[in-house]
């Protein structure tokens, strides 16, 4: 299976924002944006212009790199937003967000997207109680997804949701931390996906 490897921190340097990719630091002094808030390479801060494909390019590497999504399956899930009814940028985004890493993400079990990816992989969830070790499952309105009894006692999930206490949490999920599980409640709405993404620059980038 592809996977992307390397550096995470020179990903947000690349796009100029944090994309949280590296669990605690992008939340304390030590995110290298606090030190070095220009482009990997740069000796120093010169404002660079991109051309107009360039601003589409850059948005869909963006919100690739958030969701730890390869193009291969990214595009895929662009076909499959332009068969739904609806606008095609927000149906892209509504599938990357019902992806079972991403809720795992959003409930606060995991610090990272990456973190929860793995923590799939290794079947520590189960999803209406069957276990389900697909990271790129999508789910449903009325979905229940809980940690495995055996798992309850994994460091980084107990430090993740110690510390997503403090995040805010997705309206569109229901969240029952003392019983480890959540549950799809409804389909979240564009405005409460929270991410600075312009989700039309990648239908234009897509339609050129």
């Amino acid at each position: 299976m592809a996977r992307k490897i390397g550096p995470n921190c020179k990903l947000c340097r690349q796009e100029g924002m944090k994309l949280f990719l590296k669990g605690r630091r992008c939340y304390s002094e030590k995110c290298v944006l606090v030190r070095r808030d220009y482009g990997p390479g740069v000796r120093r801060k010169r404002p660079k212009k991109l051309s107009a494909y360039g601003l589409r390019l850059r948005e869909k590497q963006k919100v690739k790199k958030i969701y730890g999504v390869m193009e291969k399956q990214f595009r895929r899930y662009f076909k499959e937003a332009k068969r739904l009814k609806g606008m095609t940028g927000e149906n892209l985004l509504l599938l990357l967000e019902r992806r079972l890493d991403n809720i795992i993400f959003r409930l606060g079990f995991s610090l990272t997207r990456a973190g929860a990816r793995q923590l799939v992989q290794h079947g520590h969830f189960l999803v209406n109680g069957r276990k389900v070790d697909i990271p790129s499952y999508s789910c449903k309105v009325g979905d229940e997804i809980s940690l495995r009894s055996r798992s309850r006692e994994i460091i980084g999930v107990k430090e993740a949701m110690k510390l997503s206490q403090d995040r805010e949490k997705a309206p569109w999920l229901e969240i029952d931390q003392e019983n480890f599980k959540g549950k799809v409640v409804r389909l979240p709405k564009k405005e409460e996906i929270a991410l600075p993404i312009q989700e039309q620059l990648i239908v234009e980038y897509y339609s050129r």
